[in-house]
């Protein structure tokens, strides 16, 4: 099935996956009509480029922006500074811009392909604000952010002891409902298992702290 822009079609599928983590900051002003235009740049770039392997907007719409909303529920409260590490097309670092513009987001992406679309996206959505490099994680020097974030782009506990060296606060692993790494220094502090809400995948997200 081929992934087509719907526009405003896309409200509905975005108003369940933030009505399914309420969150208790004020939402930003035009922000789900700026998640709009970015899901229509994906589906647009994808027909040219393998930039995601959703079959259906459903798909789309939770890879894109679910675990995005699961952190802005009230995850933000740890670090102003946030790395998105092999953020691919986007997640779950674009929608996090757009739904906590308090933070300070850095967007890692080391393939060039992805990285165009990536520069396109934040120009589009008129993001100056957010970060974007092209580089490899280990290319980072330590303590490079407050707080890392990544998803599929290491093995779990691989990805752990990298985020620990680029993060000084947290390190969010998302996990598709695996038991969790662990790492010598560090604590898992929060633990949240949840699903996509459109289409049922079982999740789960650990936040792993330095022990002070």
């Amino acid at each position: 099935m081929s992934l087509l822009p719907l526009g405003p079609g896309w409200m509905s599928r975005i108003e369940r996956v933030l009505l399914h983590f309420p969150s208790s900051r004020l939402e930003p002003s035009g922000a789900r009509e700026d998640l709009c235009r970015f899901l229509d740049l994906v589906v647009t770039w994808n027909q040219r480029m393998d930039l995601t392997a959703a079959r259906s907007e459903d798909e789309l719409v939770d890879l894109m922006l679910a675990d995005a909303a699961m952190l802005a529920q009230g995850s933000v409260d740890r670090g102003r500074h946030w790395m998105d590490i092999g953020t691919g097309a986007g997640a779950p670092g674009v929608a996090l811009a757009l739904l906590a513009p308090e933070l300070r987001i850095t967007l890692v992406e080391p393939r060039q392909k992805r990285v165009s679309f990536l520069r396109t996206a934040l120009s589009t959505l008129k993001r100056a604000d957010v970060a974007l490099k092209r580089c490899r994680s280990e290319d980072l020097p330590p303590a490079s952010c407050d707080v890392a974030v990544s998803r599929a782009t290491l093995s779990p506990p691989d990805w752990l002891a990298e985020g620990a060296r680029l993060a000084t606060e947290a390190v969010w692993v998302l996990l598709a409902r695996d038991p969790a790494p662990a790492l010598a220094g560090c604590t898992a502090d929060r633990n949240i298992d949840y699903v996509w809400p459109l289409t049922g995948a079982a999740r789960r997200a650990v936040r792993f702290v330095h022990q002070r």
